[in-house]
């Protein structure tokens, strides 16, 4: 083997080596990115303060047995996702304490769940934004439904990165053929109407269902128990199956509730034969019986996804929730307004927002919202509709409904110049 030991510093670690040995700890596929790569630019510098030794990514994909993603039992699909998480992570501790026997320092995300909240949440809890890595790597492009689509693999993947202090004789390079085959299943078996053909994504509408027994989800759930009277009251807000469903999630571990989009992707050379032999049988096989399966879809009340689930859906029963979302930040909220922003409830509205916030944070931008379409700008520009000047305590204390817009208003603490209607029109575009 062409292997640098660390005495040899100017040296680089031959890339063949490294690529055998995380294929013998347990990789199905790996691939290699250095640090100053431009497209991962964004996320130099929390790579950088999460490991400053940083020279290279390595980033590995574990594969996930297909059947087991496709079936309608979501027990199924969820246990088979714990146990390639878990494997993977094995796997990730393998070739960390093989580098580290060979002098090679390294540190790797936590890959998913646990993440890091304290402080954080809501917000980027995770230390490297892995999907950014993979592509780099040659592992896939970002499908329609924003899962990396492997090109033997497919979506049938788990994927880590480990950072390294060395440099490689070779990186990989994005691949320039994509899996997708344009088929347009995600689209037709998403239940919430998120994944969009026009290649946009409704974030919030996939995680507040998909996600009901974790992050925003599980703080909702915790507060119906804080608002009930007694346990009639509690049984009106959560029934007894979302109840036990929940004991699993907790004892067991954080379970999603959909993942059809990874069911129905036949993108992948391993995987797509099965749809091309015979695609009638494909879709009654695996796409009709999760579109006509009778489940709970949780969407927040007012939200496209409410409109998407009565129109598309009506076998499916509509909980409307909350996504627990709360910007703790007038920074946070900034950023989460393109996530949460609902086009469809935005139809009709074309209006230019200057938002000025006073107090502990000073923020001055523009939001402009034209017939379904969001732009964010910095500054105050262009001439306003409505214009906002609020403290910022007390908005953020009014996003998370613990002060009502009224006694703000009054107490002068946030102020509009302009139409009203105009801020009733902002908010349905962003329902919570």
């Amino acid at each position: 083997m062409n292997f640098i030991s660390s005495e040899t510093s100017p040296s680089k670690l031959d890339s063949k080596w490294l690529r055998d040995i995380c294929i013998e700890l347990g990789a199905d596929d790996v691939g290699f990115v250095d640090i100053e790569r431009q497209a991962i630019t964004d996320q130099r510098e929390n790579i950088l303060a999460f490991f400053p030794r940083t020279k290279s990514l390595i980033c590995i994909v574990t594969r996930m047995h297909r059947d087991s993603i496709r079936t309608s039992n979501r027990s199924v699909g969820n246990t088979e996702i714990h146990r390639v998480s878990t494997q993977l992570k094995k796997s990730t501790h393998k070739i960390k304490i093989a580098l580290e026997n060979h002098g090679i320092r390294s540190l790797s995300e936590s890959g998913g769940f646990p993440m890091n909240v304290d402080g954080i949440w809501p917000g980027q809890m995770w230390q490297v934004s892995v999907k950014p890595i993979a592509i780099e790597a040659g592992l896939g492009r970002m499908g329609l439904h924003r899962n990396v689509l492997h090109p033997k693999f497919g979506v049938f993947i788990y994927m880590s990165v480990i950072l390294i202090d060395r440099e490689l004789t070779v990186y990989d390079k994005p691949i320039n053929v994509n899996p997708c085959i344009d088929c347009k299943l995600c689209e037709v078996t998403c239940p919430t109407g998120a994944i969009n053909k026009d290649g946009k994504f409704d974030f919030f509408s996939c995680i507040t269902h998909n996600y009901r027994e974790k992050l925003g989800g599980f703080s909702d759930w915790v507060e119906n128990i804080v608002r009930s009277t007694n346990v009639p009251d509690y049984r009106k807000r959560v029934t007894d199956r979302e109840t036990v469903s929940m004991w699993q999630a907790l004892t067991f571990g954080g379970n999603n509730k959909c993942n059809y989009c990874l069911s129905v992707c036949p993108a992948g050379s391993d995987v797509v034969g099965l749809y091309k032999d015979n695609k009638k049988s494909f879709i009654n096989e695996i796409v009709k019986p999760l579109q006509k399966k009778k489940e709970n879809i949780y969407v927040v009340h007012k939200s496209d996804a409410e409109a998407y689930v009565i129109e598309r859906f009506p076998n499916k029963t509509l909980r409307r929730v909350s996504n627990g979302i709360r910007p703790a930040s007038i920074k946070a909220f900034i950023r989460y307004l393109p996530l949460i922003f609902q086009k469809g409830q935005a139809k009709g509205l074309n209006a230019i927002y200057h938002f000025t916030f006073t107090g502990a944070e000073e923020e001055n931008f523009t939001v402009m919202i034209n017939h379904g379409e969001l732009e964010i700008k910095e500054g105050l520009v262009e001439t306003p509709n409505l214009k906002i000047t609020a403290d910022s305590r007390t908005w953020l204390d009014f996003l998370a409904k613990e002060t009502k817009i009224v006694w703000a208003l009054i107490r002068f603490k946030i102020r509009i110049r302009g139409d009203p209607r105009l801020l009733l029109a902002f908010g349905k575009c962003f329902p919570s």
